[in-house]
């Protein structure tokens, strides 16, 4: 039998999301089902939305967010934990169901570390998951405990940003 594996994509540079989306057509090439389930993102129409449909039912994406959750956020702090909490409900429902191969968590480890997710709750998770589920965590600031517990972990490293030179994100680049 396989071993799911847990992989972690993390860091401040650009591309966490896409790897994991690249991780996907990997695995739906080789006939698994994948689900991606979006913590944060919700409010935009990003392009992997569009793309993601074509592969459908083989590949299905998830956005629950409600935008993003830091300083700058329409959310309020109670309604960020009221989405966060009805999300990993949901997420924890789809991971218990035994129903795909591969299921991604996009945004997840921001969710921690902005403490509106215990990260017991994901540890515990990891040991109570299918055997055969391969589960990838997406987001900056990836928890200690999670990168222990990961079977890989790759860090995208900033080296230069078109933000730094004043470059607005732009369609099919940033979303």
């Amino acid at each position: 039998m396989k071993k799911g594996l847990i992989i972690v994509f993390t860091g401040n540079g650009k591309g966490k999301t896409t790897a994991a989306i690249g991780q996907a057509m990997r695995a739906v090439g080789q006939g698994l089902k994948v689900l991606m389930l979006q913590f944060i993102k919700g409010t935009w129409n990003y392009g992997e939305l569009e793309s993601i449909k074509r592969l459908e039912p083989d590949f299905k994406i998830q956005p629950m967010g409600k935008g993003f959750v830091c300083s700058n956020s329409k959310l309020n702090e109670k309604e960020a934990k009221e989405n966060v909490t009805q999300s990993w409900a949901q997420a924890r429902n789809e991971i218990l169901s035994d129903k795909y191969d591969m299921i991604i968590l996009d945004e997840i480890n921001y969710v921690i570390s902005y403490g509106l997710l215990p990260v017991d709750e994901i540890l515990t998770l990891f040991d109570e998951k299918p055997g055969r589920l391969h589960l990838i965590l997406t987001g900056r600031d990836a928890h200690k405990s999670i990168v222990e517990k990961a079977d890989l972990v790759t860090e995208m490293k900033e080296v230069k940003h078109q933000y730094s030179k004043g470059i607005k994100a732009q369609k099919g680049i940033e979303f």
